[in-house]
């Protein structure tokens, strides 16, 4: 058995000049074949329509719209920046957004699901590249001297033997229809999509906070104008009681102002839970414990900036949302030429090769020397339509994407009319309100003054009082509405970001792309 199994490694130790010319030339047709065609659909990125300008943003909205009715900034004036929240110039609330980027739980799972997509596209190139395996062996044998060939006996003692084995084994598949490039394309394509994934998360959260921000003060301001009711009220009660005890009122009127103070007191207690439950979500949000997070009381003040709006083909460089919908598109492009290179046959070259020796100082020896090369090829021949009922699949699903981006697109140009129209109503409304209020305020005076002088009952002090505080409480509540639509139009317009800023194909395997995604804005 020892002079077999040495046998073939003499015969395999030897290669001739002819086998090593046929290997050098299956790897050099190997070689050339890498270079190979690409099957599948070339992808050609959407052309949606778009309207010339917005149309709640022309003069004509505002023809009719009372004096200092807001209006958004002309189309020349400078575009929204990243950090656009301090266009409202509330030091809290930039602070805020910068612990936001940092601490946010949601956004620090968008961007690890962004590195899992980008290293899916390093798994994918790996098929780019040969497969190198190593299978490292020692055997020591002996024969007991029992064994005999033809009946005849190897010896008293046996016969011991050494092996060493130090084989290499190669595969490769050359890329021959572009079943891996469109691979990598697809996962490339899909990170870019899960990066627009993030920033449109983190536009949301962004917005999110603000308007959290916004609800916040404007509780403030609904505490701080029952807390001046309250001081009213209580000194109409005293009032109320002095003329009493003059006689120049009864008590029916005492009793009148003490129901009136007391149902403000209880309106103003309540406030506290709104104002709570926002100061716990805004902590959540930049990932803080609520139970060690508050913030100072300070009345809503800040008037609504001019925002820059631009014109409707703009939106679709500026929407993460519709850059990951134009991106979803040409990843299923890309699943189809996958899916296409399998009508084609696979080819796979093979090769192998090492060092065999009975002991150490001959392994790495010219005669220990081995290889092998091969290459084989397989075709399916019959598979009762599947494959072409998968192509047909995710053709129906590119097409599907199509019309879901071109949803979004229709869904972002609504959503910029909406708020651009919600701002231009409820500032229109403000400026009305501010009218109401002065009169509701004018009112209550001369229904206080008649009441002094003992011309009219307290009734009407009371339906000047809660004609003021309703108008007052409708103030408030157009102002913080203001406000949050201001928030929900810069969303719309897709804060600060630009198409720009999504990482190419190309750098969505390097760590400059994770940088570019990880950067506070």
């Amino acid at each position: 058995m020892a002079a077999r199994k040495a046998g073939a490694m003499r015969a395999r130790t030897y290669p001739s000049t002819a086998t090593c010319r046929r290997a050098t030339g299956i790897l050099s047709v190997g070689l050339v074949l890498l270079g190979g065609c690409r099957v599948g659909p070339k992808y050609v990125a959407p052309n949606a329509p778009a309207p010339p300008a917005f149309k709640e943003s022309s003069p004509d909205a505002y023809v009719q719209a009372p004096a200092g009715t807001w209006q958004p900034a002309n189309p020349q004036d400078a575009a929204l920046k990243g950090k656009w929240w301090e266009m409202f110039h509330e030091p809290e609330l930039n602070a805020l957004e910068e612990q936001l980027d940092i601490n946010n739980q949601n956004i620090a799972e968008y961007f690890q699901n962004f590195m899992a997509a980008r290293d899916l596209v390093r798994e994918a190139r790996a098929s780019y590249y040969p497969t190198l395996t190593a299978d490292p062996s020692f055997t020591r044998q002996r024969t007991p001297a029992t064994l005999s060939n033809n009946n005849t006996t190897t010896g008293k003692s046996g016969s011991t033997n050494t092996s060493l084995s130090l084989p290499f084994d190669v595969s490769w598949e050359p890329d021959l229809w572009g079943k891996v490039r469109n691979t990598v394309r697809e996962y490339q394509n899909a990170a870019q999509v899960s990066a627009a994934d993030l920033e449109n998360e983190r536009l949301t959260e962004q917005a999110d906070l603000a308007e959290y921000y916004f609800q916040l003060r404007g509780q403030d301001a609904l505490q701080d104008l029952y807390n001046k009711t309250i001081d009213a009220d209580r000194k109409a009660l005293d009032l109320t009681k002095a003329l009493y005890e003059t006689g120049i009122d009864n008590d029916e009127a005492v009793a009148q102002a003490e129901v009136t103070l007391k149902d403000a007191e209880e309106a103003g207690t309540g406030i506290a839970t709104n104002r709570a439950i926002y100061e716990h979500a805004i902590a959540t949000l930049i990932g803080k414990p609520a139970s060690s997070f508050s913030l100072p009381v300070k009345s809503l003040a800040t008037p609504v900036p001019a925002i820059p709006v631009g014109v409707p083909s703009e939106l679709l460089q500026r929407r993460p949302d519709i850059a990951a919908a134009e991106r979803t598109m040409s990843e299923a492009n890309a699943l189809i030429g996958v899916e296409k290179a399998a009508y084609y046959p696979n080819v796979s070259l093979t090769g192998g090769g090492g060092l065999e020796s009975s002991s150490i100082s001959s392994l790495f020896g010219l005669p220990a020397l081995f290889w092998s090369v091969g290459a084989s090829a397989s075709e399916t021949i019959f598979d009762a339509g599947l494959r072409r009922a998968t192509v047909a699949q995710y053709t129906a699903q590119y097409n599907a994407d199509n019309a879901s981006y071109r949803q979004t697109v229709l869904t972002a140009f609504q959503q910029v009319e909406d708020y651009i129209s919600t701002l231009r109503v409820t500032s229109a409304q403000i400026v009305q309100e501010d009218q109401a209020v002065a009169s509701a305020q004018r009112y209550l005076q001369i229904a206080n003054s008649r009441y002094e002088t003992g011309l009219d009952p307290y009734l009407d002090v009371i339906s000047a009082q809660t004609n003021l505080l309703s108008d007052q409480q409708t103030q408030v509540v157009l102002r913080v509405n203001e406000m949050t639509a201001a928030v929900e139009l810069v969303q719309a317009l897709g804060g600060g970001w630009n198409v720009s800023q999504l990482p190419s194909a190309s750098s969505v395997t390097s760590g400059a792309a994770e940088k570019k995604v990880s950067n506070t804005p």
